[in-house]
């Protein structure tokens, strides 16, 4: 029998399909997937991340597939995102020393999208360059791509591969500690993923009890009636600072740690609930009297999450009691929505980098000068609150920030990094004397309560604490919130007052404590929210969210918020 003349071997037609179709039709499709594994292997650094890559793979072609039907413009539209996230993701690490996860999706706003455009102000330019060269590819991929999938098949290898990822993400969940790792950026997003959706399901953002059997009473407005003076406050955010006498074997120079010591000749301890870098953990400690510990997986965006929720705080109680409040803060202030969070615990009057007329980082001294300016201009008759908000000690310390301010300075002979950390922490002892003389030169009749404290220790310190552990040890005593890792110091000062004795200024207190202190030492009458978080604070000797494994803590957002000062949490 002849052969009809367009029949072969099936191995043959499969060849003359190839042809027809072209190679490089062909090559369109694969080389989005040929790009994912040289970036998987470039980014993820074990099997278990690597696992987790190639899941989240999955599910971003399947997608799109599912949605486009077009596998060649499906990949090169997963692997475009998977490269942004790579990209935002070092960038979050360089800013704050953590990769991008599934949370940040979660609390995206406006503020975070501004901040991003304002520190780099040709973002814009830079995204629609890139828009004017993807949408044409991305058409020509359209066009050029010859096959069509059902929207059946991919929805199902979506579903699988999701269901997979889930439960490989709760059968062995991420560790906390690895988001400071550079590296795994898509694996650690996905994980992330599945343990942040579970955890906002069973907890919401914030942990609090189901139901207390207590009230508070929502103190009226001008209710306050102080006895005696009321003092100035100024409540000074010390950048990075501690006592680094804390590790071992450390040449510090002489006369190295008076500036910890308050006006009685005490060294007393501050219990700060971040390491290294977010700064804006002890902002919500020290402006709200809150632990940033009781949003769990979604600390890291408290003072996001907080605005416009959580209406409690030092400053409010500042302003019943007819306090003007003021805060100098020394970044954009769309950073971790800060302005607005600010703003919602009381703070009245909020100037940002751009509004102080900040260039770039700013020695402490930038600061304390708008400080005196606000003081002397200040109306005698109505006390004034002021949150200083300090950043010249701020990371990295492989290079000399402004050299010029300390011509006398000698290394002590530690590392660059800890030499130039140590002559940052000079700079700010120096400035801060300067600022009280100037306190007591420009405004000499007037009362006024300082205090200062250390906001994290810096990002070097686990390994001066602990050098013989790599950084997987070193991460889990940061998971576990090892105290040698978060202790720093707070101060009290004062000039032409006298602070009041009080058993809440202890030794040792965690950073949610600190606007019970404050308020205690100037001998401002508490209110209720903060009379009972006394209590708390007394039998449970300092510690707050870690009394009790936290059950004095949720029993307390739970009041809060049957009070009405934390809503939608």
């Amino acid at each position: 029998m002849a052969t009809p003349p367009n029949s072969g071997p099936p191995a043959t037609a499969a060849i003359a399909g190839l042809a027809a179709h072209g190679i490089w039709r062909l090559l369109a499709v694969a080389s989005p997937h040929l790009a994912a594994l040289v970036v998987m292997f470039a980014t993820e650094v074990d099997f278990p991340s690597r696992l987790g890559f190639l899941l989240a793979w999955g599910i971003l072609n399947f997608f799109w597939i599912a949605v486009l039907r077009r596998p060649a413009l499906s990949g090169a539209l997963s692997l475009t995102l998977v490269v942004v996230l790579i990209l935002l993701s070092r960038l979050k690490h360089d800013i704050v020393q953590m990769t991008a996860n599934f949370v940040d999706l979660m609390v995206i706003d406006r503020d975070s999208a501004a901040f991003l455009f304002t520190i780099f102000p040709n973002l814009r330019w830079s995204v629609i360059a890139a828009a004017l060269v993807i949408l044409p590819l991305m058409y020509a991929l359209w066009w050029l791509d010859p096959f069509r999938i059902p929207r059946l098949p991919a929805l199902a290898g979506k579903l699988a591969c999701l269901a997979s990822l889930v439960g490989y993400s709760i059968t062995w969940p991420d560790e906390a500690w690895r988001g400071y790792y550079d590296d795994g950026y898509l694996s650690k997003f996905a994980r992330s993923g599945v343990t942040a959706v579970s955890d906002f399901v069973n907890y919401g953002f914030m942990e609090s009890d189901a139901v207390a059997a207590e009230r508070l009473k929502v103190p009226l407005v001008d209710s306050c009636r102080p006895k005696g003076l009321r003092p100035n406050i100024i409540m000074i955010h010390d950048e990075s600072s501690f006592d680094i006498r804390q590790a071992d074997g450390v040449k510090v120079p002489a006369g190295y740690g008076s500036h910890f010591k308050s006006f009685d000749g005490r060294t007393r301890k501050f219990l700060a609930e971040s390491n290294g870098g977010p700064s804006w953990f002890t902002e919500y400690n020290v402006l709200a009297g809150l632990s940033s510990r009781s949003f769990g997986r979604f600390s890291y965006f408290v003072t996001r999450i907080a605005s416009g929720r959580v209406e409690r705080g030092l400053p409010l109680a500042l302003r019943r009691c007819g306090y003007e409040t003021v805060s100098l803060y020394p970044a954009f202030g769309a950073f971790m929505s800060a302005r607005s969070f600010q703003l919602t615990t009381g703070i009245q009057h909020f100037y940002d980098a751009h509004d102080l007329g900040a260039r770039d980082v700013e020695p402490d001294s930038f600061f304390y000068d708008k400080a005196l300016g606000l003081m002397s201009q200040h109306a005698r008759n109505t006390p004034l609150f002021i949150f200083v908000y300090l950043a010249a000690n701020h990371f990295p310390w492989e290079t000399r920030f402004r050299p010029d301010l300390t011509p006398a300075w000698r290394n002590t002979g530690n590392e660059p990094v800890v030499d130039e950390y140590l002559r940052r922490q000079t700079m700010s002892a120096a400035d801060y004397a300067a600022f009280i003389a100037g306190l007591k030169k420009k405004v000499p009749s007037e009362p006024f309560l300082i205090v200062r404290y250390g906001d994290h220790q810096p990002e070097f310190s686990p390994h001066l604490i602990d050098p013989a552990l790599d950084e997987a040890g070193i991460g889990r005593n940061l998971e576990s919130y090892d105290p040698r890792y978060f202790a720093t110091y707070y101060a009290i000062d004062a000039i032409n007052f006298e602070p009041v004795k009080s058993p809440a200024v202890m030794d040792t207190i965690d950073g949610p404590y600190l606007p019970l202190v404050i308020q205690e030492a100037a001998g401002i009458p508490l209110d209720p929210s903060f009379e009972e978080q006394k209590q708390i604070m007394l039998r449970c000797k300092g510690l707050f969210y870690a009394c009790r494994d936290g059950a004095e803590a949720r029993r307390f957002n739970r009041l809060l918020i049957d009070a009405g000062l934390i809503q939608g949490l």
